[in-house]
């Protein structure tokens, strides 16, 4: 077996890999070069200055693994490999406990003004009284998104005697209740907490989550602190929460721009700590992404299964075929379910018909549904491979249906999901691209891609007027509309492409309205 590593990684990972292959390093490879030696090489281990094209994969004839020594596999063609069968992992865990200790060290930095002390006796001062500080112990950790990375905070503040209240939807009770957690709405976190810390994905739903609204729900003396992601704090709105010492203090590693500008209000102010988007940055998380994936590598090698796999398992060229056509439809179907429904997801049901019920192997396509429900509310992407443990995981049980009857279509696929409170339901297939045909048993027919907005509402004179109106007054244009109704009178579904993306408060004036009952902005 053969290995190529062709970005500088820890010598560690290449020392476990020679004990099992040929290794050749070489990390000033051209893309030129790549592209015709490829094909010596069963796997490659790159970090984001190779890139992994799809000329390289076509070339690839004997490569059965890529690795990414790292996160992000932006620069890795995730449908060719799949396409050709090769196998693409990477190392999530590795930044894990370096973010999470980052993170420890932004808190501790607040509480006791160790930055501006530091920077105050290098400039020959000694202001004793200026940085009195408070204790960690006894305090509460309020935590907005319990996965692999806030998990580890929790486990840290423990150490320090701390309570801890968490924010997060799809995480269920019971794994909470065995980390000592108190489970909880995001108000009662913002209300409770004296240090509060970020461990969610930027999506549009957690875009600016954390606003103006939420700094008055505050404590005056809280913390706050972000090493997720820019944008899920609003800066301006923090600005003005710390010029106005509306609470105590925050930490922030990441930004809305980056690096921020010069002139950032930001840097005018004492009570907050700034660092240079460095918590994944330390040498033993470098060395871990080495030998985790050269572990993985050693294991495809000795006939097992990696676990950090970010493609689809293998399938026959003919099956893939017939299937290929279904992924968008699948995909889409799973996020606008996810997003469309109230409360944590229980139960997912999948109802394939038509002509895709008499194939032997759906895998494929539930997993590329589950895929689409669970990435809308994680921190890291999952995958067709790992997507149904990571749904395990959040508790979300998984049902595979069958019918004959397609309804005048060669096939359609049908997902609904249940939570304690609700469901929601929605019916698509591939007509030259996918299609939304039926939500909640009202007919529709809706392209799923872009900002897209649901409407519930009774079926009286001046109901859709009136949401259209809404929407005007704050200059966010319809693209297309779909409307579905069970009766004339009776309750209906109005379905929107927009122009630009619906703001919060927007859906919340929407839902406020007369003859609305529920009102819903997604992203596709």
């Amino acid at each position: 077996m053969k290995v190529l590593v062709a970005d500088a990684i820890n010598e560690k990972g290449i020392e476990n890999l020679k004990e099992v292959a040929d290794v050749t390093v070489d990390t000033s490879i051209t893309p030129e070069d790549l592209v015709k030696t490829i094909k010596e090489y069963d796997g490659i281990i790159v970090r984001s200055r190779t890139k992994v094209t799809k000329e390289v994969i076509a070339n690839a004839d004997n490569l059965k693994i890529i690795a990414r020594a790292g996160v992000g596999v932006d620069n890795i063609d995730l449908d060719a490999a799949t396409e050709k069968g090769i196998m693409v992992v990477n190392s999530p865990e590795s930044t894990s406990i370096t973010v999470a200790e980052h993170t420890m060290g932004l808190l501790l930095s607040m509480a006791r003004k160790l930055s501006i002390a530091d920077k105050s006796v290098k400039e020959g001062k000694w202001e004793k009284k200026r940085f009195m500080g408070v204790e960690l112990r006894n305090k509460t950790l309020g935590v907005i998104g319990m996965g692999r990375i806030g998990s580890q905070v929790v486990n840290r503040c423990k150490a320090f005697e701390m309570d801890a209240v968490a924010y997060d939807p799809y995480l269920p009770e019971e794994v909470a209740t065995q980390m000592g957690v108190e489970l909880t709405d995001l108000e009662t976190v913002l209300k409770k907490a004296d240090f509060i810390t970020i461990h969610v994905p930027l999506t549009p739903e957690t875009k600016h989550l954390i606003s103006h609204d939420e700094f008055e729900l505050m404590k005056d003396s809280a913390f706050i602190t972000n090493c997720a992601r820019g944008g899920i704090i609003d800066e301006d709105a923090l600005y003005d929460a710390l010029k106005n010492e509306k609470i105590g203090g925050a930490a922030l590693d990441v930004y809305e721009e980056e690096p921020p500008a010069e002139d950032s209000k930001l840097f005018e102010l004492d009570n907050i700590v700034l660092t240079p988007h460095i918590a994944a940055s330390t040498q033993e998380a470098q060395r871990d992404a080495a030998i985790i994936v050269a572990d993985e590598i050693i294991e495809l090698f000795k006939g097992g299964t990696p676990k950090n796999v970010l493609n689809m398992p293998r399938i026959d060229n003919k099956t893939y075929q017939e299937l290929s056509p279904y992924f968008e439809i699948c995909e889409k179907l799973g996020s606008f379910i996810s997003q469309a429904v109230n409360g944590k997801i229980k139960d997912l049901e999948i109802v394939y018909s038509g002509e895709l019920s008499k194939i032997d192997n759906l895998e494929i396509l539930t997993r590329t549904v589950i895929q689409g429900v669970v990435n809308p509310f994680l921190s890291s992407p999952v995958n067709t491979v790992n997507a149904s443990l990571v749904a395990k995981d959040r508790g979300i049980n998984i049902t595979e249906g069958r019918k004959t009857n397609a309804k005048g279509y060669d096939s359609l696929i049908r997902v609904k999901a249940k939570t304690e409170n609700d469901e929601f339901s929605a019916e698509g297939t591939t007509l030259h691209e996918a299609r939304i045909l039926k939500v909640n048993d009202y007919w529709v027919d809706v392209i799923p891609e872009g900002h897209m907005f649901i409407a519930k509402y009774e079926d009286v004179p001046g109901s859709i007027g009136s949401i259209g109106t809404k929407l005007g007054e704050y200059g966010v244009n319809i693209g297309i509309m779909q409307v579905g109704r069970d009766e004339k009178g009776g309750r209906a579904i109005m379905i929107l492409t927009l122009d630009k993306e619906i703001p919060t408060d927007v859906i919340k004036e929407i839902q406020a309205l007369k003859n609305v009952y529920e009102a819903i902005g997604l992203e596709l």
